[in-house]
């Protein structure tokens, strides 16, 4: 990093604009940044550390007063640094958030902070320009950390040494150390490997005891199964559970050997229980079937009368079968002549009761022939009669249809009327709805703003409960800061008021005294009770420093917040309660538009069928009026057509009577005239069909043994009664032959004089003995399952331990290595982690650069030691550092230094510092170095020798900027940076050697 130019307005004490030349600066190597107390030395660096961060070091920070209180009330605070960072040029400018009057009205608004971050590179026509990167604070904040390489506060303990806080990397713990160079020297990586091998020992260990668990389950079903507890040692020695298995796997497989044979066993006694029981089922089966037989055949003999009867009756029937044909049609014969007769007698009834007088065959006849001469006639005026009734339905079609043309013409009429009237209705809804549809699009952007608002609003409300416990927290570091303070003097007080005692206690028997120079010591100072020492001030003093550091810490999230609250204020611009209620107010108003909108589509639609429907009922109305006068010529035309068929009509039917009643009439006397003569006919013809059908069934009832046909019917049977009469009798006869049969066996003759089998108690004994041999079979097969899952989680233990074990021993491997890395192994006798160990190396290339220059400025005194000891406190090593004093030998803590001393080892450890991340590949550049006061507290010949080591450090090209007004050191360096304080503010002049 090397600083070009700086330009600063209306900052800290700076009210007109100041610049500096740190280029012309940087020639001589070496300047001096000098001017009264209070005039602004330390203001150049803010200025240079809120260009680069957006904020400055130490406790200026914590009081928010960036902008100068001389500069005019509408004056732009500004800050612009032009640096090189990592290689490449770029030009920050920066304003802190300040309050200006309003421009309308009376009071005050804050300006937000804002920055602009431009790097300088070639433009298109080779010329050179400034390209903006980024406006956004956060976004600049991150890309100047990552090219400087450091943070703001470790920025201030590497580059530029702030006033009274140069030996806070001195005094640093470890663990600060750590950090600092950590992101210094790029050695993020290790601390990645650390938290690389704990990922994976945390997964390892994860992965085995899932593989444990795998396991246990898979021993505890084999433990289960087999009926006993596993080795207890398996969890450590699980090569023990391969012999245990083994051995319940031979048990088993004895076991189901022993219960096979008991099966076998079990199987035979079964075989001869049951072919016991069937024996004596059958010896029970012959014994009843003879006795069935006797039954049977007495059965038969009380029978016999029955059977005879039905023997007969089954004769009779055969013998009856020929003559039914004949009987059956001598019956059908005489009731069709009694049907004819019956027949006749009612049509010609019906006839005489129609024409209204008795007739004989004769008058049927005529009454026939009169008939046909009539309907022939009617057939002649039918047309004509048609033709007039076509004629009165298509007049009454036209008179309807002329009325309802006559209607739909007064409805057209009534809607065109109408129709105009809605119109004038319908658009200005359209239009208001149209409005509405762009007045909603309008208030949904402005809910949206609105409800943007309120998140910010309410952001600020969390933020600001925030702010007030971090500024409580930053008040409470303060008071403490100051309390420690205020005893730190009065330590100091109490110590110069014992300084007497104190010097007596150094006396030595014959040593001179350093004050009156006497070998004499009759009268010793002795210390009051309680007097403080050098180590009680040391201690004080320690407490301050770090107490510092925790104000700082608080100062910088205090004003984080500050700056996020702000920003969230301005962006919210009122309360949430008030941007509350504008949002209710505004969905509202967006509702009640969207609500109209939505009717923009049916009222468009609306006015399109109205006009539409306008224009229809113009054409309809039309048509209508040419279809009425139509309809009114066709009906005229119709009623004289129809008046010349009913002239027609009434010269052959002068009384006007119907044709068809005329029809029906002599259509109904010609059919039953007809219907008379022809059942006169075959009657005759049946009457003499009966007599001789009726002879002929009499004679075949005869020759078959019957005296009438009217006898055998009565001996005839159905089809299936002779059939089942005729089964009875053959089964009857077959039956008896069988029994004969049965009865005369020898098996059966044996069986029944054989004594009775007890068939229950078989039964029992077969029963006992398949039970048996089910339960023997049943713990077989349990056996047996036995034998095959014992197999089978055999085979899944081993798998499962096979898995297993790689995983185990990665694991092994694995923690060892994580906590050799942690500094948590034994063989890691330093307790020192990975990236310490890294850092260490580093810190003593650092501590060997700064003993190269401590070594000449503390005149061969005082040395700087690495330890990989842990300090006081501290719970890793490797970073810790000591002091070792060449002129007594011994090594002390950097902290009983004294303040020149201090100031000596600390800007040689800086230098040191930064000589080694210069050098180092990849590492931060610093090239400009900014000492801030501490050179009072040395003696004319420390500083001479400091001087000298600062004049060698333009050797390096580096450019080193000591800020001090010490007059000596004016003379000392001629290249010098001035600044002048007055009543209208500082301002800054450069001198040149």
């Amino acid at each position: 990093m090397r600083l070009h130019r700086l330009e600063v307005e209306a900052f800290g004490p700076f009210a007109d604009r100041a610049e500096v030349d740190f280029d012309a600066l940087s020639d001589a190597g070496l300047f001096l940044l000098s001017g009264p107390t209070g005039a602004g030395k330390s203001s150049v660096l803010d200025a240079v550390c809120f260009a680069l961060y957006g904020d400055v070091p130490g406790d200026r920070s914590a009081a928010k007063r960036l902008r100068s209180d001389h500069a005019a009330a509408d004056a732009v605070p500004r800050v612009v640094l032009e640096a090189t960072l990592a290689g490449r040029r770029f030009r920050i400018d920066r304003s802190p958030a300040w309050t200006r009057p309003k421009k309308r009205g009376v009071g005050t608004t804050t300006e937000q902070a804002r920055v602009v971050i431009s790097e300088r590179r070639p433009a298109a026509d080779g010329a050179v320009e400034w390209q903006p990167l980024s406006t956004r604070l956060d976004e600049t904040g991150h890309l100047v950390t990552r090219l400087v390489g450091m943070t703001l506060p470790q920025f201030c303990q590497v580059a530029l040494l702030p006033q009274g806080r140069f030996q806070a990397f001195l005094r640093a713990r470890s663990e600060e150390r750590h950090a600092l160079l950590q992101q210094v020297f790029q050695t993020e990586r290790f601390d990645r490997i650390e938290k690389s091998l704990r990922d994976r020992r945390v997964e390892l260990r994860r992965a085995s005891e899932s593989h444990h668990t795998t396991v246990a389950d898979l021993v505890s079903r084999v433990s289960e199964v087999g009926g006993d507890d596993a080795p207890a040692e398996w969890p450590t020695d699980p090569e023990l559970l391969s012999g245990w298995i083994e051995a319940l796997g031979a048990a088993a497989g004895a076991a189901s050997a022993a219960q096979a044979a008991e099966v076998e066993r079990a199987a035979s006694a079964e075989v001869a229980a049951a072919s016991a029981s069937a024996a004596g089922i059958e010896l029970a089966g012959l014994r009843a079937t003879h006795a069935a037989a006797h039954r049977a055949r007495s059965d038969l003999e009380a029978a016999a009368a029955g059977h005879a009867e039905r023997r007969r009756r089954v004769d009779r029937a055969h013998r009856a079968r020929a003559v039914k044909p004949l009987h059956e049609l001598a019956v059908r014969a005489g009731a069709d002549v009694a049907d004819l007769q019956m027949r006749q007698s009612t049509a010609h009834a019906a006839l005489e009761e129609l024409v209204g007088t008795s007739l004989d065959d004769q008058q049927v006849a005529e009454h026939r022939t009169a008939a046909a001469r009539t309907l022939a006639e009617v057939v002649r005026l039918r047309p004509l009669q048609r033709q007039a009734a076509d004629l009165e339905r298509e007049l009454a079609r036209c008179t309807r249809r002329s009325a309802e043309t006559d209607a739909e013409l007064l409805r057209v009429a009534a809607r065109a009327d109408a129709v105009p009237i809605e119109l004038e209705l319908a658009q200005p809804a359209l239009t208001a709805a149209r409005d509405a549809e762009v007045l909603a699009a309008a208030l949904a952007g402005e809910l949206e703003v609105v409800r943007t608002r309120i998140r910010a609003a309410r952001s600020a409300e969390a933020l600001d409960s925030e702010l007030r416990a971090a500024e409580r927290s930053l008040a409470e570091a303060i008071e403490a800061r100051l309390l420690a303070r205020e005893a730190l003097v009065e330590i100091r007080e109490q110590r110069l008021d014992g300084m007497a005692a104190e010097i007596a206690g150094r006396l030595a028997v014959g040593a001179s005294c350093p004050v009156c120079g006497s070998a004499d010591h009759p009268h010793p100072a002795a210390p009051a009770p309680g007097a403080p020492d050098e180590a009680t001030e040391r201690e004080a003093r320690r407490e301050v420093d770090d107490l510092e550091v925790v104000v700082e810490a608080h100062a910088q999230q205090v004003r984080g917040i500050e700056s996020r609250l702000a920003a969230l204020r301005a962006e919210a611009g009122a309360t949430a309660a008030h941007l509350l209620a504008e949002e209710e107010d505004v969905r509202t108003r967006v509702q009640r538009a969207r609500a109209e909108a939505s009717r923009v589509g049916d009222l468009a639609a609306r006015v399109e069928a109205l006009l539409a429907e306008r224009e229809s009922l113009a054409r309809d109305r039309e048509s209508l009026g040419a279809t009425a006068a139509a309809l009114e010529t066709e009906a005229a035309v119709i009623a004289s057509r129809q008046a010349s068929l009913r002239d027609q009509l009434a010269r052959v039917v002068p009384d006007g009577s119907d044709l068809d009643r005329v029809t029906a009439f002599h259509q109904r006397v010609e059919a039953l005239a007809h219907q008379c003569a022809d059942l006169a006919a075959d009657l005759t013809r049946a009457r003499s069909t009966s007599d001789s059908t009726q002879l002929a069934a009499d004679e075949t009832a005869a020759q078959a043994g019957f005296e009438s046909s009217v006898a055998a019917a009565a001996a005839w049977l159905p089809d299936d009664a002779v059939a089942d009469l005729q089964q009875q009798v053959e089964r009857h006869e077959r039956e008896a032959a069988r029994l004969v049969e049965v009865l005369a066996d020898p098996e059966l003759t044996r069986a029944a004089a054989a004594e009775e089998p007890d068939l229950e108690a078989l039964a029992r004994a077969h029963h006992r003995a398949k039970e048996e041999l089910a339960t023997a079979r049943l713990e077989e097969l349990g056996l047996r399952e036995r034998v095959e899952r014992l197999r089978g989680l055999a085979a899944m233990v081993e798998a499962a331990l096979a898995a297993w074990s790689p995983v185990r021993s990665e694991l092994d491997l694995v923690a060892d290595l994580a906590a050799l890395v942690e500094g948590k192994h034994p063989d890691n006798r330093l307790q020192m982690r990975l990236s310490a160990y890294v850092l260490a190396h580093r810190l003593g290339q650092v501590v060997d650069a700064a003993n190269l220059r401590l070594s000449s400025m503390s005149d061969q005194r005082y040395s700087l030691v690495h330890t990989g000891r842990r300090g006081a406190g501290e719970t890793r090593g490797g970073l810790s550092l000591l002091v070792r004093d060449d002129w007594t030998g011994d090594t002390r803590d950097p902290a009983t230094l004294s303040g020149g001393e201090t100031f000596v080892v600390s800007l040689a450890l800086a230098l040191g510092l930064a000589d080694v991340i210069t050098d180092e590949a990849g590492g931060t550049d610093l090239d400009t170095l900014f000492v801030d006061e501490g050179f009072g507290s040395l003696d004319a010949e420390t500083l001479e020798d400091v001087m000298d080591t600062l004049d060698t450090l333009r050797d390096g090209g580096r450019v080193v900027g000591v800020v001090s007004h010490v007059p000596e050191l004016q003379t000392r360096i001629p290249t010098q940076l001035r600044v002048h304080r007055g009543r209208a503010g500082s301002r800054t002049t450069l001198s040149l050697a």
